[in-house]
């Protein structure tokens, strides 16, 4: 797969906020979670962008990447959230709110478990359950709990309610070609659609190296959600934009939808969830594998029913200015 070959890129602009010591395992695990200043500097957390020209999808990517059009996308600059919303942050938002997520008032979401054979040949898709119970609080559903777990993505969140704790915050979730510009980071090329591995093989990014869903090989580390901030940062300074955990953006989802084994959450929902109202998710998530999916990369998109919580999407924020 390759993407398209623009030069016309513009990088991270260099002021803002501090930003976190991430990009290592030993520094995502130190991490608490919470970005200088916090709740006390509006733009706390987040990297400025200078906008610019870029390449929108990809030529060699599945068919609903292929590029709108030939001419190059202009993206207006924004400010974007250098990692992952944490379980911290998202905390921080329901105790100042006493806000209460969707699964919680639906009673569950969709979880993710490494499926026997017996399960296999008994239903599609067998790695995802809808759990009674299970949350943002309670991940594996009544019993487990999100201690330890302050400086992970937080996920069971839906797009409401990563609106909701963008707005707490006077931001707002990024349109798909925001996130996209954002997410490849002045590159072109090949690079951008092969599996993310650096020079000497390791892989860059949190998502699946084996064989789905019965074997991971880990050599990324984490067999499932990692903390944000354990692999180095883009050109642009942002972290886990591919891999780790699907992010949602503001954008419905349109154009062409193929069947491509991606492991559709729709097939456990409950019945009072809407399948209709779809939203563009982006960049992979620790289930992406090379023979699974294969969306760890910036162009890939997925649609996603905007009122269904599941374990692999979280997501990040944008502040556009007064524009």
């Amino acid at each position: 797969m390759a993407g398209g070959g623009l030069a016309l890129y513009s990088t991270a602009a260099p002021s803002g906020p501090p930003r976190a010591a991430l990009g290592t395992e030993a520094q995502c695990a130190a991490y608490t979670g919470l970005p200088a200043g916090w709740q006390q500097d509006p733009k706390a957390g987040m990297v400025p962008l200078r906008g610019g020209d870029f390449t929108f999808g990809s030529t060699r990517g599945y068919p609903d990447e292929r590029p709108a059009a030939a001419a190059p996308v202009h993206v207006q600059p924004f400010w974007i959230d250098q990692t992952e919303v944490t379980v911290a942050q998202f905390a921080a938002f329901v105790k100042a709110t006493a806000y209460v997520t969707e699964a919680e008032r639906q009673g569950g979401a969709v979880v993710f478990h490494t499926p026997t054979d017996a399960e296999m040949n008994q239903r599609p898709y067998a790695w995802w359950t809808f759990v009674k119970g299970a949350d943002w609080r309670h991940p594996g559903g009544p019993g487990s709990v999100i201690t330890g777990l302050a400086n992970v993505p937080v996920t069971f969140v839906t797009k409401a309610d990563a609106l909701a704790y963008a707005h707490w915050l006077g931001r707002d979730l990024p349109t798909e070609v925001e996130w996209e510009y954002a997410g490849k980071a002045g590159q072109s090329g090949d690079p951008l659609d092969a599996a993310p591995r650096d020079s000497a093989g390791k892989p860059t990014a949190n998502y699946w190296q084996g064989i789905f869903p019965a074997i991971n090989a880990r050599e990324d580390g984490h067999a499932g959600l990692a903390p944000v901030g354990c692999y180095g940062a883009s050109a642009f300074g942002l972290h886990d934009m591919i891999g780790n955990v699907w992010e949602w953006t503001l954008d419905a989802y349109t154009g062409p939808h193929q069947p491509h084994m991606n492991g559709d959450t729709a097939a456990v929902a409950a019945p009072f969830h809407r399948p209709n109202e779809r939203t563009v998710i982006k960049g992979g998530s620790y289930l992406c594998s090379p023979d699974f999916c294969v969306r760890y990369r910036a162009s890939a998109r997925e649609a996603q029913e905007a009122d269904l919580a599941t374990a692999h999407i979280g997501f990040r924020t944008v502040w556009r200015g007064d524009r």
